[in-house]
């Protein structure tokens, strides 16, 4: 499903940039530099699946070329998925790699299937994790069935070698209910 232009897309901002910065406790999800996956599956008490949406070649967004460096208008394989907690959607992930530095690399994006690539991610050395950002993301962006307007979300990039996956985490309604946490 093809994304719609924004005429105001997103800034993404690192926790510096960030003002005024959100409650100690939602920096702690925001900027949480270990796996989003193993969270959600300790706080779902081992109740966590992945749901896919949607995946497959599309023109990545605007936004995604410039964080992948790559022209404009590029091709590359988009992933989009439902974190679930006792079967509630807590996150919406948008996953996206550049063809140009998939093709060749060795990562088999299309057979992850129901599995975490977080987990993928997280278990593979060579993969180093880049700056987080966050952002209020666009509701036109988010599955009609969650879409709701100024959710958090964050992003990072996950590289190894020439490859560079860029990893979207939108932080859902249900996900604060059952952290306990006021966004």
């Amino acid at each position: 499903m093809p994304h719609a232009a924004l005429a105001h897309p997103p800034r993404w901002l690192t926790a510096t940039q960030l003002h005024p910065a959100p409650a100690a406790v939602l920096r702690d999800w925001l900027f949480d530099q270990g796996s989003l996956t193993r969270r959600l599956t300790a706080l779902s008490a081992e109740a966590f699946s992945v749901t896919p949406l949607a995946e497959g070649w599309q023109t990545l967004r605007n936004d995604e070329c410039t964080a992948l460096q790559v022209p404009a208008g590029s091709q590359g394989w988009v992933r989009e998925v439902y974190l679930r907690g006792h079967g509630q959607p807590w996150v919406f992930a948008r996953s996206v790699a550049a063809r140009s530095s998939l093709e060749g690399s060795g990562l088999a994006l299309r057979e992850l299937g129901s599995r975490s690539l977080g987990e993928l991610l997280f278990s593979d050395r060579a993969f180093a994790r880049g700056a987080i950002e966050v952002s209020r993301y666009p509701a036109a962006w988010l599955p009609v069935a969650v879409r709701a307007e100024r959710l958090w979300a964050r992003r990072s990039s996950f590289s190894r070698g020439g490859l560079a996956v860029l990893v979207a985490e939108v932080f859902l309604p249900t996900l604060w209910v059952a952290a306990d946490v006021e966004a």
